[in-house]
């Protein structure tokens, strides 16, 4: 896993605010984050062995990140401590429906270069799946999906934000992990909706061996040897959507680091989406088995 690592600060209101107006929350929440970190947990707490690389500042921040991740059970060895940038920072603010604005200072993952990709690259082998975002620089991202692909390692890329993207080159991936809004944009497409987002995977298809399109309450979307699929929604009450596609890639890349099939591993993504959803915060929302077992009667092989 290469990617980012950030501090959020959530604030839960009534409604979001327009802009120009001043909104009342409860109380502050400091929750360890950033898409790299937040999938690395997703995964580890799923069951797999996790090795986290990117950057945190020299602060109590960067403490916490790195302590968080090591507690549920992530290797941050590959974590470097930057003297010079701060940790990254979002702040968040979530309505009582679960949607949510959120606003990212990246701090020292905006460092994230060289040295990274280099550190990732030692270990690595076939049958390793590597894990990446666009929080962080995106040469790092081609050079980490480079130097996986030359030693046989499978590479997910969740094109998150989109932006980097959009009219220019893609990196070479086994799986495009996208959710609706970035389908859409990284197609070129002027809608958005359940038809858009199979035109735009089936358009997008030729960047990636597979690409999967996260569509919220709705499910998702997977297109794999030129065929779409839809992939049915696991129904719950939302309460914060922040790390629901986070606990999706984990859970995905969980499941192909298992040797399931692309289908199997999308479905219990959705689960895991739908899971995260239920609860407050995006690290504390992350899944076990237990609960997909609880929520959904999922049984994973080989777990306990």
């Amino acid at each position: 896993m290469l990617g980012s690592l950030n501090m959020d600060l959530v604030v839960r209101v009534h409604a979001l605010p327009k802009p120009g107006d001043t909104v009342l929350g409860d109380r502050l929440l400091r929750v360890p984050g950033g898409k790299g970190a937040n999938q690395a947990a997703a995964a580890a707490r799923l069951g797999a062995q996790v090795r986290m690389v990117g950057r945190v500042g020299a602060d109590a921040f960067g403490e916490d990140l790195l302590s968080g991740l090591a507690a549920d059970g992530v290797d941050v060895s590959g974590v470097t401590r930057d003297n010079e940038e701060p940790s990254g920072a979002a702040l968040i603010v979530v309505d009582a429906s679960g949607q949510n604005q959120i606003a990212v200072a990246p701090g020292a993952n905006g460092r994230v270069g060289e040295a990274e990709v280099e550190r990732l690259r030692d270990g690595l082998g076939p049958g390793d799946i590597v894990v990446l975002q666009l929080e962080v620089p995106l040469a790092a991202v081609f050079e980490t999906a480079a130097a996986a692909r030359q030693v046989g390692a499978r590479v997910m890329l969740n094109a998150a934000p989109s932006t980097p993207l959009a009219g220019g080159p893609v990196p070479e991936v086994d799986l495009l992990v996208v959710n609706e809004g970035e389908a859409v944009e990284l197609a070129g497409l002027p809608v958005s909706g359940l038809a858009a987002a199979e035109r735009a995977a089936a358009r997008i298809g030729g960047w990636a061996d597979s690409v999967a399109v996260t569509l919220g309450a709705a499910g998702a979307v997977l297109w794999n040897q030129g065929v779409a699929t839809r992939i049915d929604p696991r129904h719950v009450e939302a309460v914060h959507a922040t790390a629901a596609g986070d606990a999706f890639v984990g859970a995905v890349a969980f499941g192909l680091a298992a040797g399931w099939s692309m289908r199997r591993a999308v479905e219990v993504g959705v689960a895991a989406g739908a899971a995260a959803v239920t609860r407050l915060g995006a690290w504390s929302s992350l899944p076990r088995l237990a609960d997909l077992r609880r929520l959904f009667g999922i049984e994973v092989p080989g777990s306990a």
